[in-house]
């Protein structure tokens, strides 16, 4: 599968281009965030979250491991860190498989848990405001949403 490479100038962009995402997004979507610590990952998840019709305050599950939101689609915005490597059942598959759209922060954590098709979204410094988002889909309809982000 090819990789989608945008870089952005601002957190701003950062978001604006993760809100294009949450409008072009269906419902089932699984999207998993990787990257530099303090890189946007939670930023972009507010801005995922504003495409969604999410009026609510996003902001990062750390201690919770899950916080749901209502929008047009519900957002489950799941942060696996302190979850580790667990073998435990922890019922993400009822997450994976909902109507609402999933994105797990430091989702290799959970890999053996994640559902084949998702869309990988890798974010990295590149400077201070400067940041590379790097899109790796897996699965044609992931793969259809990268190239009309590209594309815009």
């Amino acid at each position: 599968m090819d990789n989608y490479t945008i870089h952005t100038t601002s957190p701003e962009e950062t978001m604006q281009l993760a809100e294009r995402l949450g409008e072009a997004i269906k419902a089932g979507a699984v999207i998993t965030l990787e990257g530099d610590l303090g890189a946007g990952k939670t930023h972009f998840t507010k801005g995922l979250a504003r495409g969604l019709e999410v009026k609510r305050t996003v902001n990062s599950p750390t201690f919770t491991i899950i916080k749901e939101y209502k929008g047009r689609l519900p957002l489950y915005h799941m942060d696996v860190y302190r979850v580790g490597n667990s073998e435990e059942d922890l019922g993400f598959d009822e997450y994976f498989y909902g109507e609402g759209v999933t994105v797990v922060e430091w989702a290799s954590l959970i890999e053996d848990q994640l559902p084949s098709e998702r869309l990988a979204i890798a974010i990295f410094h590149e400077g201070d405001r400067h940041r590379k988002v790097v899109f790796t889909p897996h699965g044609e309809r992931y793969n259809l949403i990268c190239k009309e982000l590209i594309n815009k």
